[in-house]
């Protein structure tokens, strides 16, 4: 699109650090917002970890829901969005996009749609019957999720806002939905939340065996008709950056 700048697309991951990991993004946010780095899109796959937010930290449950996500061999950090406890796994994919904004917190709605219609057309292209709205009973619920025919989430989405700037983060799974099912649960009923195990899915599950990289090249696609993209990079600067930030990420085991 003439006159827009390309969108920069990262997809470096941190395995096996994910409280550095989320740092990496808030870094990237940063940037953002006072001008040194162009629109950014992180699209990359995480580790297994399971994203707690503030809100979450205030549940009376919150450590014991730490140490379930622990037991069932997942890490826990503490993430940028808001809302409820979300799942990453190695068959997952993990987005976070940082805009510079004049307005950022006029543009939330906005942000939300966008970035729905933009998976749910992806995953149209791999023959998912996708949708937006909430699930019943699903993990971290909310509006711009977008589902497979109304019964089954396939996406989360929340997002931050800074002064200039935003960030709109999230997670699509593509397969092993049996994962997040059985790590949702016992978290879930720790921190005292209703969670329907039915009501999580897998793109795997509608369309059958599907590689993660074909996921994203859909993604990365369906971005292409409407603007220019291009690779992207993390500078020393913002991984400087994150590793300051990393430890107010953390979550410590107790």
């Amino acid at each position: 699109m003439r006159g827009v700048a390309p969108l920069e697309i990262i997809d470096t991951a941190f395995p096996g650090r994910a409280a550095f990991d989320v740092a990496v993004s808030r870094a990237v946010l940063r940037e953002v917002a006072e001008g040194s780095r162009p629109e950014t899109l992180r699209l990359y796959r995480p580790d297994d970890v399971v994203a707690f937010s503030t809100t979450d930290l205030r549940r009376p449950g919150f450590a014991r829901a730490a140490r379930a996500a622990r037991r069932a061999e997942f890490d826990a950090a503490l993430r940028l969005a808001g809302g409820a406890a979300a799942v990453f796994t190695t068959e997952t994919i993990a987005f976070a996009w940082c805009t510079p904004e004049t307005d950022e917190r006029a543009g939330i709605r906005a942000r939300f749609a966008r970035t729905a219609d933009w998976v749910a057309r992806a995953l149209r292209r791999l023959g998912v019957d996708a949708r937006v709205g909430e699930v019943p009973g699903a993990y971290c619920p909310g509006d711009w999720s977008v589902n497979a025919r109304g019964q089954r989430k396939l996406m989360g989405v929340g997002q931050r806002v800074v002064r200039g700037a935003a960030h709109t983060g999230g997670v699509i799974v593509v397969g092993a939905s049996g994962r997040v099912r059985a790590v949702l649960e016992p978290v879930y009923a720790e921190l005292g939340f209703a969670f329907d195990p039915a009501s999580t899915g897998a793109i795997e599950d509608e369309v059958g065996p599907i590689a993660l990289e074909a996921v994203r090249e859909a993604l990365v696609g369906e971005l292409e008709t409407g603007r220019e993209v291009c690779a992207g990079a993390l500078d020393p600067a913002a991984l400087e950056q994150a590793a300051r930030f990393e430890a107010s990420h953390q979550i410590v085991a107790r």
